[in-house]
């Protein structure tokens, strides 16, 4: 039992002051941290007369999940496998094969593969069911537990089980784990003079392929440009200030807002934009997105079209574990170049105007902004 006790005082310690653990036991009740004994005091209850086996592990990771949840709907407690999958997302790269995949009745379904990773080259498909990995059925197996299974050192191989619809009997796929790069940008040209790009998150090669896009377009004299971050919930918070600076001139882009700080600003240097720009948002629009968004309609380098967006005005910080694990914590707040608050509240484009199911209204309407109709 002690050496319980002391697993959560040492996971706890991670997470408050030093000083609640330096209380003497005989004034607990007049310690404003006299919570903390109350939950070791729960903790004892349930280990000594719980009739049945529970881990020690179990009861520390709910308390945690609980108590992040409490505090906000983005703050969060990730044990190590669920912070793997995390980083994978935040940071864009992974060791892998490539796949997007989902929990599908018993198995697991693939939604898509990532271009030119080794999934797709070895002909695996959207729709395909894996029914096994590495020999083991994944039947009631969980889409993060085949997606732990799945990923793993580079070079190393994994073999996959599919089931595939119209084809009798497995397809067996023997594919080399490599290092996956998730890139949130695609681009095209539209009517021969404007330049579409669609973001669909800000992970670490944000603004290096926003920036290839660009290039793209500086090559063939477009200055016209449609951002597209419709449905973008976010990301890096240093990636939506270098997104910014592509588009936005010299002045301030973001300010940020933390705990016993002093309010610090966040800058663009670029001189000028060359760039025509009509910022798609709408409802789903959200934190990074909104940094951009405000942005740009503070300091006027486009016009946002589309619906009001989500209204997500904090920062989380993420804080490792000693156990692999890691925090999520909202650390801050953003207000936009003109020191508005948005949290709760979301920024309204200056053209407003919602799509319909046959058609897509706002992009209709940003291509006749920037053809001059």
């Amino acid at each position: 039992m002690k050496k319980q006790l002391l697993l959560i005082l040492i996971i706890l310690s991670l997470l408050i002051p030093s000083s609640v653990f330096a209380i003497d036991q005989n004034d607990i009740s007049s310690h404003p941290q006299t919570d903390i004994y109350l939950f070791l005091q729960v903790y004892q209850y349930i280990k000594e007369a719980y009739p049945l086996e529970i881990e020690d592990k179990t009861l520390v990771e709910s308390a945690l999940k609980g108590m992040l949840e409490s505090i906000d709907p983005y703050s969060e407690y990730y044990t190590a496998e669920e912070a793997e999958i995390l980083y994978s997302d935040v940071y864009g790269t992974f060791f892998g094969v490539g796949l997007y995949i989902e929990k599908s009745g018993d198995y697991i379904k693939v939604i898509d593969t990532i271009e030119g990773a080794n999934a797709k080259r070895a002909g695996v498909l959207p729709n395909d069911l894996i029914v096994s990995i590495d020999g083991e059925s994944t039947k009631d197996m969980t889409s993060s537990t085949a997606a732990i299974k799945i990923k793993g050192e580079k070079g190393t191989f994994v073999k996959l089980g599919i089931q595939r619809e119209g084809i009798t009997g497995l397809l067996q796929f023997e594919i080399q784990r490599d290092e996956v790069k998730i890139n949130p940008v695609s681009f095209r040209i539209i009517n021969d003079q404007i330049g579409y790009i669609k973001l669909t998150e800000f992970n670490k090669n944000a603004d290096e392929e926003i920036s290839k896009a660009l290039q793209q377009f500086d090559s063939m004299s477009i200055q016209k440009v449609i951002l597209d971050v419709r449905n973008n919930p976010g990301g890096l918070l240093d990636q939506a200030i270098k997104v910014s600076r592509l588009f936005v001139s010299q002045g301030p882009v973001v300010h940020i807002r933390e705990k016993g700080k002093d309010l610090y600003t966040y800058y663009s240097g670029t001189k000028a934009s060359k760039y025509q720009l009509v910022l798609l948002v709408n409802e789903n629009s959200a934190s990074a997105s909104e940094i951009l968004t405000g942005a740009i309609k503070d300091r006027k380098a486009g016009i946002i079209v589309g619906n009001k967006t989500f209204g997500k005005g904090i920062v989380q910080s993420l804080i490792p574990l000693m156990d692999g694990g890691l925090v999520k914590l909202t650390t801050a707040e953003y207000l936009t170049p003109d020191q508005t608050r948005i949290h709760g509240i979301g920024i309204q484009p200056d053209i407003q105007i919602a799509n319909t199911a046959e058609e897509d209204l706002q992009l209709k309407k940003a291509v006749q902004l920037l053809s001059g109709k």
